[in-house]
């Protein structure tokens, strides 16, 4: 496999979560074609754009993300892996995130309930010893 122009951390895992999945390098047809948008003259001139398509599964994927046609090759094969993973029904990257975010907002609400019933309650009570 190659390496992209990111770390090799994120080289490992690509490599790992594609061979999890089932995804090899001979399945795909890999193409580079002009991106659109932002990114001025070198996205204009240059074929930045990664086309890939599964040859098995027929799945197509493009990424025009970034200006660099490396760091799109990369992308565009996470973003293949993660289609792979949810036909497999596999934990995928959006996954993960939904269900960070999740346990995040669980928490700050448990943090917030904790911190304003309490300080209710206290309040309340002072509020009726005031009173009496």
């Amino acid at each position: 496999m190659t390496i992209f122009a990111v770390s090799e951390e994120k080289n490992r895992w690509l490599r790992e979560r594609m061979a999890a999945v089932g995804l090899r390098e001979e399945d795909m047809d890999e193409r580079f074609v002009r991106s659109s948008g932002a990114g001025g003259q070198h996205v204009n001139k240059t074929a930045t754009c990664v086309w890939l398509r599964h040859r098995p599964t027929g799945l197509e994927v493009k990424c025009m993300a970034e200006r660099s046609q490396s760091l799109n090759r990369f992308l565009a094969r996470r973003e293949l892996v993660d289609k792979l993973a949810a036909l497999a029904g596999l934990p995928t990257t959006k996954n993960d995130k939904e269900e960070k975010l999740r346990k995040q907002k669980a928490r700050r609400k448990r943090k917030a309930t904790t911190k304003y019933t309490k300080s209710g309650i206290d309040r309340d009570i002072q509020d009726s010893q005031d009173k009496a």
